[in-house]
Parts: C-alpha cells; sequence; structure tokens
C-alpha cells in the first residue's frame, strides 16, 4: 500500500498547486476516484469547484467535460443522441458531454429532474442507454457535481435516489487569509492551473481503483459501519436514514483512505472521519427537527459520540486483539493490545 500512498500524494501535491489550502478535501476527492464512486460539492461560487476538477483531470490525463445545467436543459443534451445522416441514409450516434472521465455537472439543481434522472444509470452502472442501445462509460469515470447552497430560486432539489448516486459530499469553503493572499500571488501573471501536467497515468489509476479492494477490513471495523448506519434509521429527528449503499460506501471509502495512509487496514478512525461526507447527504430531517434548525450534519456527529466501538477492531488480518492509536493525518501513533499495554 505504500506505492498507493506515494502516487496518491504526488496526485494530491499537483492537484494542490492550484486548489491552495484545501489539502482533506483533495484528499477526500482522491478517495472518491479510487472508489470508482462520485462527488457532489456544495458550496458557493468562486470557491473552486470547477478548478478542482479540472485539476484533477489534467493531473491523470483524463478527458474533461463541463456541463452546464440549466432549465432548458435536456436528457440528450447530457447522453447524446442519433441523427440521421442523409448521405449515408442512416442514423448516426453523437456521445453526449457525459461520456468523458472526468465531467463536471455544474449547478446540478438547476436542471429539471428528468434531466437529473438521465444521470442516474450513467452513475450507478457506467453506462447508458440511447435509442435501445447501451454505450458504456469511459473507465475511470467520475461525476463531480455541483450546487449553490444559498440560492435556491428558479432550481429543482436532487431527489433522494440522486444523492445517494453520490459517494461523498463535500464542502470546500472560504480559504484562509493566508490561503487567499497565496492564491493572488499565484495569478499574478497566468493561472497555476495552465501549467499543470499529467502525473499519473490512466492504466497506474485503473490498477489503483483495484488494488484499494484487497485492504483489509476487520469484522469489528464492519459491525461499526453497520450500527452506525442503522443508528441513522432509528434517530428521532431523522424521517429517512441512510441506505446499505451508505455503508457500502463508508466500507469503500474506508479502503481508499486506508490505502492513502499507507496502510493495508482499515481503522475505526478511517470509518469517523469519513462518516460525514458519506452519511449525511443520505438523511432526511424530520420537518419537526428541521424547524429546531436539527441539520444531518449534527445527527452523523452525534451518532460517532454515542455509537461505541469494538475496542480490538480496526487491525491488521492476524492481529485480532491489538487496536491502533493513531495520530494526524491517519499515521500510526501508538499500537495497545486489549489491556491498555504497548503491543510488540
Amino acid at each position: 500500500m505504500t506505492r498507493i500512498q506515494e502516487l496518491g500524494e504526488t496526485v494530491a501535491n499537483n492537484v494542490e498547486r492550484v486548489i491552495v489550502g484545501k489539502s482533506h478535501e483533495v484528499r477526500l476527492t482522491l478517495v472518491a476516484l479510487l472508489c470508482r464512486g462520485h462527488l457532489l460539492i456544495e458550496d458557493v461560487p468562486g470557491t473552486g469547484k470547477t478548478m478542482l476538477a479540472k485539476a484533477v483531470a489534467r493531473s491523470l490525463g483524463c478527458s474533461f467535460r463541463r456541463i452546464q445545467f440549466t432549465p432548458d436543459l435536456l436528457p440528450s443534451d447530457v447522453t447524446g443522441l442519433s441523427i440521421y445522416n442523409q448521405r449515408t441514409q442512416e442514423f448516426e450516434f453523437r456521445p453526449g458531454p457525459i461520456m468523458a472521465q472526468v465531467v463536471l455537472a455544474d449547478e446540478i439543481n438547476r436542471a429539471t429532474p428528468k434531466t437529473q434522472s438521465a444521470l442516474l444509470e450513467c452513475m450507478e452502472e457506467h453506462q447508458a442507454t440511447i435509442d435501445g442501445t447501451t454505450y458504456q462509460m469511459p473507465e475511470p469515470f467520475l461525476v463531480m457535481a455541483t450546487q449553490n447552497p444559498i440560492e435556491y430560486e428558479g432550481t429543482f432539489a436532487l431527489p433522494e435516489a440522486e444523492l445517494d448516486r453520490f459517494i461523498m459530499r463535500i464542502r470546500l469553503g472560504y480559504p484562509s487569509r493566508v490561503d487567499e493572499l497565496t492564491i493572488i500571488d499565484q495569478q499574478k501573471i497566468t493561472h497555476p492551473l495552465e501549467g499543470l501536467t499529467e502525473v499519473l497515468s490512466v492504466a497506474e489509476m485503473l490498477e489503483l481503483q483495484n488494488s484499494i479492494r484487497e485492504v483489509y477490513v476487520d469484522p469489528g471495523v464492519a459491525d461499526y459501519i453497520v450500527r452506525l448506519v442503522n443508528a441513522t434509521r432509528t434517530h428521532p429527528d431523522v424521517y429517512l436514514g441512510a441506505s446499505p449503499r451508505g455503508s457500502l460506501a463508508l466500507y469503500r471509502t474506508g479502503q481508499a483512505l486506508a490505502a492513502l495512509a499507507g496502510r493495508d487496514y482499515v481503522i475505526p478512525d478511517d470509518v469517523k472521519d469519513l462518516a460525514e461526507p458519506c452519511l449525511a447527504h443520505r438523511l432526511i430531517i424530520k420537518t419537526s427537527s428541521s424547524m429546531h434548525d436539527i441539520d444531518p450534519r449534527q445527527v452523523v456527529t452525534e451518532l460517532l459520540n454515542t455509537v461505541p466501538v469494538d475496542a480490538a477492531a480496526g487491525v491488521g488480518p492476524g492481529r485480532r486483539g491489538v487496536r491502533e492509536e493513531t495520530g494526524a493525518g491517519g499515521k500510526a501513533a501508538i499500537r495497545r493490545d486489549a489491556s491498555g499495554s504497548p503491543a510488540r
């Protein structure tokens, strides 16, 4: 897993030449990519959402397409359509912008539900059925959708089925004062994106995507994931909890985050770090609770503080009974056995 960590840091450092001061969010983007998942970025305009997608695509040498979602956008504008060629007297398929390796669905909530639904098959099954013919999406395939959490006039809220297709939801937020000064200084003459080069090939990325499936998940960690997701379904403030797709999202992203940290096994801290991005957007808060400003993120935080963790969970294969305390960035600090003594 050391190779995944090294290559992941190479890609992250390259992306951070453009996205300043957002190391955690860049890492989560790589986690989604390694899991063959999709990312929903919810933030105000101008915080770097589009630049993040472009920087990831350029760092991997992937094809990139941007779709500006508007109320008059049709499903065929996304997936493509067949056009009659009078010269050959046959219909020719013209692929839509969705058939790219990295797709930015900008302001996705401005399109009608009919157009939004055109993404469901593409995102879940990596294919699109058009005029009775099924077309496969390229690999790797990453949809990064954005939406503005402030301006809701003229928008269509994403249905639960659509939200569930996103493995994570993140927020970039405003940069700090120092980071914003760095951004201004970087763009005095040219944009840093213009000098960004490929640092990881598509073939290497596909290899990494296959490798993370080999990361060990202790039964105690898997049980913790299931208990955490089950708790969202019985919480008094939650009308609809996370689905089994939420459990799978936590499981897969945990494997990817562990690999990026150089480990070949998942620890409970990985699950805790990923719980809010993976679960909060899948929860529907009861109307009575939302009137009291109860937020899905608050619910997830509460559950992380109340759902217990198996003391022996989160160790590598053959090390059952030994737990690992971690420091910043998921790096191992101290290993202890069940009695609390340092493990050899």
